[in-house]
């Protein structure tokens, strides 16, 4: 018996491919019987199979989870797992369309199968399945032209006809050159063969409709295609029902406040979170009453205490019980103490009005509210959520987001703390007037990366202008109407030569030579404080100093009582001084920011002064102290002087001017908007006189029944309307959440210096309704002019003045406007319809998209179905003013898209992608130039390389951070646990994963390492330790959102398109 046999294993270079190699190039006929063929292999071979004349491949169907299942669904009904032709021809396509969605995407393997379709069209070659579940065999026979060396020869074991197969795996295979062997295996071959079916033109088919190869993809096709797997969970939420069983009389169901709701439910159920953020006058609050209905559990809803007034029509309470929600708590956000010490479990939902307030994490109050938003679902409402800056978003995210551990899907950003101090870092180093141009640039960049990697999966916000632009139907047909808005109008005032030139000499001392001592003394004190500490000392003189301008600039009246009382505190605190204490308060730090960032300025130095909580000996001072204070306190002596013979008031002589004389002043009611309790208190005393006692004041201070009185005569909605009050003076506590619309004119008698707050304040008359007060909306700004000057323009003038504040406050400005801007800038935008309206922040860019793919899958059924069918890894290329390739990637819910320009690669956010990617009907298929292969490979590095950069455990930059110093206390006590319980151990391992995933508020963290700072005691440190986190608290709860961003699942290339320029 003859042994002459092969092994063939793919080892030492011995592969199968190079045996079939050597043997095809004398081959005439080539056989295959195999349970896998990939035709992305074929590359690799087919040139030896050019002199061949026939090749036929006969495929198993492989038995994956649909197959298995339709196998035992044929078994039940005969004997053997057979399927009909059509089945067999599918599962075939199914394989062929899994193998190029796995395939690599080089120009070689398109060069094969390329190759592969032109053998099958020409008979050169026939590819079969077998219809049977039977075939596990591996089957290769070789027939050689007559006159070889013998008739063929065969190779049978254990590869399949794929790259695996034939050259990289371990495989046993053996070649048989006995004639009897030949002959078997070619007649069971033919017999297999006359029984299976024909799956050449399907193949054929698959690849040219199926896969990525698909050669008539048009680019606007591959436009819709992206629009389409971007945007794919958003399509069919308009189709989900708003349950509202319950709605106010006359309540109009308004699609934009609808799909709202949709949106915002899906964010919250994902993330824990979401920030209602449309535009003031779109019904912030109505969407989220829709959306509390819509969730199980009960509902906790914090807000300023005139947004709970249940004499207020527009109230949350009142809203609620319009709606029918009876499982529902109202609380101020100034109580917050008593929600938490009544308990929270009965409540699975939070909303939060007004949420921009808790911007700053460093207080007790924000400590108290994270701790009752712990483990459950919070709703932020407010139209002004990026207020300073970017990265102030930072601690109303952490309210159901840990900072170490997010769920957001881009690992870049599952560490927030570093993803926003990276952020931060970018600015450190830049003086905001030297390299201003430089700022700004860096400022924008950040927030475009904020918005696409947090914000879009976090956050609801519409303009005025986007509603009227894609609801406007709904809007028409429900009989919707927005007020229109007239572009603001100047009121500039003019100062005499002497009181300009007193206002300017205040400007310089108050801004560069006033010290604020009396407000700074632990930096007077001969121990420096560390850097962490000083921090909030320097900050309050700066925020003083802005205390003092913005009275300046309010009224006369206002900043002389200012000095008047910071002359008064001076001189307390130097009596005190003298008898050898310093007092100070590390208390009302805090609270004196939130103060001042809510404009209650008058409240500050009242607080002040009334809290002595600590003294210190004045040996621990250095020697200087006593003089800056004595030095401010000339200064202030100085500018009390300096005011004494101003008599005059040209902003109020103005004022009344305008009152008298403007038609539009003249026939409406009015509502005026100060910073300032004493500017406000003042305005009325001198107006009232002249317009028949129908003049009121209104501030924090007010008593309620002035609150009632406002409502009565400005709420359309109240339910006993009055009309004894014309103007309206306010602070800005009436800025914010109330609506005012039978007024249709706002007059900002005090500078908005930021100007979202000018869209705040116009915000309470510029209301969508059904039947409008007015039709028009009228907004006045008083702005400062200086001495009347006829070579200079009166916006010049103004300009001119603002300067002044801006430019001499130089890197503290921000403090004064609440965000980096040039002082021409400011007064453009002041003066700016669209700041009024909210029109120049940035839209929502997915809107309009989303909307469009909507219209084409309720209009255009055969074209959805054709967009949504179209192969993952789809291509095609376009004539473009760039040249390169833009490739779409996803992994999970990341989604992400790069764009080689020839000689750089960059990652590009949906809007910029959108502008290369859209195409008309009409746009015409170009030819994919070699390129393309080399630049999509570049862009899949790319791609891959951001999954080796992002992640990392957070560190902080300085070893003094209160959680790195926590940290390394609490693992000394568990390295050496002497003393300790069991269970101690794991209350310490819990407080350090708590650490490390970021889920302790600062003003937590700061109290706990002042209390263990200088103890070495571990069971008192461990005391210490429960005392502020105690077992069991709301800090061990997981945030809802719980698990990471499903980023699982493999990297896919989801289209590209080649540009040519």
């Amino acid at each position: 018996m003859t042994t002459d046999l092969t092994f063939i294993t793919n080892e030492k270079g011995e592969s199968l491919l190079n045996r079939f190699t050597a043997l095809i190039k004398d081959t005439r006929y080539f056989d295959c019987l195999v349970g896998y063929f990939y035709t992305s292999g074929f590359h690799s071979m087919y040139k030896s199979l050019e002199s061949t004349e026939k090749i036929r491949i006969l495929i198993g169907i492989s038995t994956d989870k649909k197959t298995f299942d339709l196998i035992q669904e044929s078994k039940r009904q005969t004997s053997l797992a057979t399927f009909s032709h059509k089945e067999t021809k599918e599962m075939f396509s199914e394989e062929v369309v899994k193998e190029l969605n796995d395939s690599a995407d080089v120009h070689e393997v398109e060069e094969g199968i390329r190759k592969f379709i032109d053998w099958l069209r020409n008979g050169k070659l026939e590819i079969r399945a077998y219809p049977a579940d039977t075939i596990h065999a591996k089957l290769y026979i070789m027939s050689f032209k007559e006159g070889d060396r013998d008739v063929g020869r065969v190779i049978t074991g254990s590869s399949n006809f794929t790259k695996s197969g034939l050259k990289e795996n371990l495989e046993f295979n053996v070649e048989l050159k006995n004639r009897s062997d030949y002959d078997f295996s070619l007649n069971k071959f033919n017999e297999l063969w006359s029984n299976a079916v024909d799956v050449s033109e399907k193949y054929v088919e698959t690849i040219k409709e199926k896969t990525w190869l698909n050669d008539e993809i048009t680019p606007y096709e591959l436009f819709l295609k992206f629009l389409y797997e971007y945007l794919k969970e958003k399509i069919q939420l308009d189709q989900q029902d708003i349950e509202n069983d319950y709605k106010p009389d006359n309540f109009m169901d308004l699609e934009y406040q609808k799909d709202a709701v949709r949106d915002a439910k899906q964010k919250l159920e994902e993330y824990g979170g979401v920030f209602i953020s449309d535009v003031v006058g779109l019904g912030k609050t109505f969407i989220a009453t829709m959306l509390a209905q819509q969730l199980d559990g009960g509902t906790l809803v914090l807000a300023p205490p005139v947004l709970l007034d249940k004499n207020n029509p527009g109230s949350w309470r009142n809203v609620f019980y319009d709606f029918g929600i009876r499982r529902a708590e109202f609380e101020s956000i100034g109580k917050l103490d008593q929600v938490l010490s009544r308990g929270t479990e009965k409540f699975k939902n939070v909303i939060i009005d007004e949420a921009h307030r808790f911007r700053t994490e460093s207080t007790q109050m924000y400590e108290t509210l994270y701790k009752i938003c712990r483990g459950k679902r919070v709703i932020l409402v407010s139209a002004t959520p990026l207020n300073n800056t970017p990265i102030d978003i930072l601690s109303q995210i952490k309210l159901f987001q840990n900072a170490h551990k997010s769920t957001l899907p881009n690992p870049k950003v599952r560490d927030l703390e570093k993803y926003f101090k990276r952020m931060q870092n970018k600015l450190d180093g830049l003086n905001r007037q030297k390299d201003k141009e430089e700022y700004l640039r860096i400022v924008k960049e950040n927030a475009e990366d904020i918005r696409e990697n947090v914000l879009q999966y976090l956050m609801v916000r519409r303009t005025r202008t986007i509603i009227d632009k894609y609801y406007k139907k709904d809007l028409e047909k429900q009989k919707f109407k927005f007020p229109n808005v007239r572009e603001p109008k100047s009121v500039l005032y003019h100062f005499s030569d002497k009181v300009d030139s007193i206002f300017n000499k205040t400007l310089e001392l108050v801004i560069s030579r006033f010290k604020y001592s009396r407000y700074t003394p632990l930096l007077y004190l001969k121990e420096e404080l560390p850097k962490n500490q000083q921090t909030p000392q320097k900050n309050m003189g700066k925020w003083m100093k802005i205390l003092l301008l913005k009275r300046l600039e309010s009224s006369f009246f206002a900043f002389r009582q200012s000095i008047d009382r910071f002359i008064y505190s001076y001189k307390r605190f130097i009596e005190e001084y003298d008898k050898g204490y310093v007092y100070v308060s590390e208390r009302y730090t805090s609270k004196v920011f939130e103060l001042l960032e809510d404009n209650e300025i008058d409240a500050v130095d009242k607080l002040i002064e009334g809290d002595k909580a600590k003294k210190i000996e004045i040996d621990k001072f250095n020697s200087d102290f006593r003089y800056e204070l004595m030095d401010d306190l000339k200064i202030l002596t100085q500018i009390k002087e300096m005011w004494v013979d101003v008599t005059s008031d040209p902003k109020l002589e103005e004022f009344v001017k305008q009152l008298k004389n403007d038609s539009t002043l003249v026939q409406n009611k009015l509502i005026v908007f100060t910073e300032s309790k004493e500017t406000a208190e003042y305005l009325a005393d001198r107006l009232c006189p002249l317009f028949d006692n129908e003049v009121i004041a209104y501030s924090s201070q007010s008593p309620e029944i002035i609150r009632h009185r406002i409502i009565d005569n400005f709420d359309p909605a109240a339910k006993s309307k009055k009309n004894d009050v014309k103007i309206l003076v306010t602070t800005e506590i009436l800025s914010e959440g109330v609506n005012l619309n039978r007024s249709n004119v706002v007059i900002n008698y005090d500078l908005p210096w930021n100007p979202i707050r000018m869209m705040q304040r116009v915000g309470r008359i510029n209301r969508v309704a059904k039947n409008l007060p007015f039709n028009e909306i009228y907004t006045y700004n008083f702005f400062p002019a200086g001495p009347i000057n006829k070579e200079i323009s009166l916006t010049e003038l103004a300009e001119i003045k603002i300067q002044a504040f801006i430019e001499m406050l130089g890197n503290d400005a921000k403090l004064l406007t609440d965000e980096d801007i040039k002082s021409h800038e400011l007064f453009r935008r002041l003066s700016s319809r669209e700041t009024i309206m909210g029109e120049d922040a940035r839209d929502d860019p997915e809107l309009e998209w989303l909307l469009k793919l909507r219209e084409i899958r309720d209009h255009d059924k055969a074209l959805f179905e054709k967009i949504k069918r179209l192969p993952k890894k789809a291509r095609t290329a376009k004539k473009s003013e760039q040249k390169g390739v833009i490739t779409f990637f996803k992994k999970g819910k990341l989604r992400k898209t790069y764009l080689h320009d020839g000689s750089s690669i960059n990652e590009i956010d949906f809007e910029h992608a959108v502008k290369i990617i859209k195409a008309d009907k009409n746009d015409t298929k170009e030819k994919l130039t070699p390129e393309f292969y080399k630049y999509l490979e570049e862009n899949k590095k790319e791609f891959d390389h951001f999954f080796m950069n992002e992640g990392g455990e957070y560190t902080e930059g300085s070893n003094r951070g209160y959680e790195t110093q926590i940290k390394k206390r609490i693992k000394a006590l568990l390295s050496k646990p002497q003393g300790l319980t069991d269970d101690d151990e794991d209350y310490l391992q819990s407080v350090l994963n708590l650490l490390k995933e970021g889920a302790l508020p600062k003003s937590a963290m700061k109290r706990m390492m002042t209390k263990i700072k200088n103890e070495i005691n571990p069971l008192k440190i461990l005391a210490s330790l429960k005392s502020i986190i105690p077992i069991g608290s709301e800090y061990f709860q997981d945030t809802y959102a719980g698990i990471a961003g499903n980023i699982a699942g493999p990297k896919e290339i989801i289209l590209s398109e080649m540009l040519i320029k």
